[in-house]
């Protein structure tokens, strides 16, 4: 095998390599049923002063909510409506439930998702609603009463009483009130959520199950919903950021969990284009990552904020929650306290948006050039045929170099086989002579490959960009065939799956494979590979463009355009150069025998 389908074999696997890990993740208050008249609900002042615990309760967490289990937790206020309501905001659209004062949609009115506000909370008809309190460290049996509401302006007030089962199980214990509080800002993606008890008598708050409060979760999933992960093109990633620390931690979890007893300035979940992030208060919770699969929801992945027992008659727990776009400009907004509603400041939410470490500082280069582009032109597609243009002009001389080092190897295709002729035996020998020519020809083998080398940063970059860029979000290029840059191009649903493909065709992946099998038979040296190496060359050529065929079939279709534009360019340039180089050697073999003619006036040959 020569150097230079060895050279070939170890590109091939580096570009595979990169394409498969890199990455190498966006009205009024409608009337509303309300219960029973009610008292406006007062929001406890947090106590200062540790008192005796009430009765507290020693069972699992579990069992902990309404067991009929003494030390059990019971509701013993009136119950409220069990009915749905919708809450608006600037940039919400709120479903709530009375049943546990959760959330069963939460909806983002500013970005759409086929015409319609994106869905953030993404959940199968088995799934928890979000927002939901447990009992002590429980993350499976959710407090599930129906609280009383009432709306107060940008605030949603929720109330019940609740108290802990005597040890005979037959009567409650002294009450204590449960306020949920959800407060909207006037432009905001942050909202924020106080939790607020407060014991009927001077006693602390009997919330102690196995030495936990409660739980607060965020959980199944943020949308908008997907069909599977491939973790390049659609992803779901956990990111914390520890007190006092300057930059975020991608957390990995460990059996599909992750649990930390460390102070956080927040917690994430991020998606490609949307994040749910939680900002809790100084209280030292503990902090459970979850994810796991269910009927209808190809990944579930869940925030649990713990809070210890409750030692004071009065407390009121503030957390806040981002909930929107992974847009730089709407996560600083939390830097400065004068810029958002809330008076919040140095929360640094920005750091959790995903970027290519040491290759950002060239996705965000390409990324404001096809901003730019998008001005004059607004269409995002024709913008990126113009930008790679503009990237194949800049790489010309690189590429130039390459190509023409892969013509000049072509035309010594019937010197190499000539010397595996004379030595088919001896591998050793047939390298030497080829060095011996090579250097004769003052060819350098390698250059055709560093070229290609040396272009993988500003590939990789524009891979990056394309597979993430906000913008291309529900960006239309072709009516029709591509509207949305940032979503494969399906022309046809099948009734059944394909395999590895799933139910859908997309039409530029094909393309794509197509223009690059022409662009490696053009530029491959075929005829230089021994009779043993034909198969190597022949995968090569088609087996590692099928290869990428499987591997980029759901890529963005903006992301498989640039690919499809590049291979055509390339092969433009390709057939231009042999034709060019062609041309030259013909040139020079006539003035040759012109040179030396052969006897009697005949030409040599």
């Amino acid at each position: 095998m020569d150097k230079n389908t060895i050279l070939a074999i170890v590109l091939s696997v580096l570009v595979i390599t990169v394409g498969m890990t890199i990455q190498t993740t966006f009205f009024a208050p409608a009337p509303v049923e309300q219960a029973a008249p009610q008292e406006a609900v007062q929001q406890p002042n947090a106590a200062t002063t540790t008192l005796e615990p009430a009765q507290y309760s020693q069972i699992p967490s579990n069992i902990a909510w309404n067991s009929n289990l003494p030390g059990s937790l019971v509701s013993v206020g009136n119950q409220g409506s069990s009915t749905p309501f919708t809450f608006s905001t600037e940039y919400f659209i709120v479903e709530f439930n009375p049943n546990g004062a959760s959330v069963s949609s939460f909806k983002l009115k500013k970005h759409l998702d086929d015409g319609q506000p994106v869905e953030l909370l993404f959940k199968s008809p088995q799934s928890n609603h979000a927002f939901l309190l447990y009992a002590g460290k429980d993350k499976t049996n959710p407090i599930d009463a129906n609280f009383r509401y009432q709306i107060s302006g940008n605030k949603v007030i929720f109330t019940q009483e609740f108290a802990l089962l005597s040890e005979d199980g037959k009567r409650a214990g002294d009450p204590f009130t449960l306020t949920k509080t959800y407060t909207f800002g006037n432009e905001d993606y942050l909202f924020q959520i106080d939790v607020a008890t407060k014991n009927s008598v001077n006693k602390a708050v009997p919330l102690s199950f196995e030495n936990a409060a409660y739980t607060l979760a965020f959980e199944p999933q943020i949308g908008p919903s997907f069909a599977s992960l491939d973790n390049n093109y659609n992803y779901r990633r956990f990111y914390i950021k520890e007190d006092g620390s300057s930059k975020k931690n991608q957390v990995k979890l460990s059996n599909g969990a992750y649990t930390t007893t460390k102070p956080l300035s927040w917690v994430a979940l991020v998606g490609k284009y949307f994040s749910m992030i939680a900002i809790p208060d100084a209280t030292n919770y503990t902090v459970s990552l979850l994810e796991d699969s269910d009927a209808g929801l190809p990944l579930q992945s869940s925030i649990f904020l713990t809070r210890p027992a409750i030692k004071s008659a009065s407390q009121t727990d503030t957390f806040r929650f981002y909930a929107g776009p992974q847009l730089k400009g709407d996560m600083t907004i939390y830097n400065d306290a004068s810029m958002n509603s809330f008076g919040v400041a140095n929360l640094q939410l920005e750091q959790a948006l995903d970027s290519s470490s040491w290759l950002g500082w060239l996705e965000t280069i390409l990324k404001t050039i096809l901003n730019l582009l998008y001005k004059v032109i607004p269409n995002y597609g024709v913008g990126i045929i113009i930008l790679t243009f503009l990237l194949k002009l800049v790489l010309y001389p690189i590429s130039k170099k390459g190509m023409e080092s892969t013509a000049k190897m072509a035309s010594l295709s019937p010197k190499m086989a000539e010397i595996k002729e004379r030595y088919p035996d001896n591998p050793t020998k047939q390298n030497e002579e080829m060095a011996a020519l090579y250097k004769k020809e003052k060819i350098n083998p390698m250059g055709g490959c560093l070229p290609m080398l040396l272009q993988f940063p500003i590939l990789i970059a524009f891979y990056g960009l394309l597979n993430k860029h906000f913008e291309l979000r529900g960006a239309m290029f072709i009516p029709g065939w591509i509207p949305d840059l940032s979503m494969p191009d399906t022309v046809f649903t099948f009734g059944f799956n394909l395999p590895f493909l799933g139910n859908q065709l997309h039409l530029l992946p094909i393309i794509y494979t197509v223009s690059m099998i022409y662009s490696m038979k053009i530029t491959q040296n075929a005829s230089t590979a021994a009779a043993g190496q034909q198969g190597m060359m022949k995968f090569m050529t088609y087996g590692m463009p099928v290869m990428f065929f499987f591997v980029l079939y759901n890529a963005p279709s903006g992301l498989i355009l640039y690919w499809s534009v590049m291979n055509a360019l390339s092969i433009f340039q390709q057939l231009y150069t042999n034709k060019k180089k062609s041309k030259e050697a013909s040139e020079e073999k006539s003035a040759t025998v012109q040179q030396f003619p052969g006897p009697k006036g005949k030409k040599r040959t």
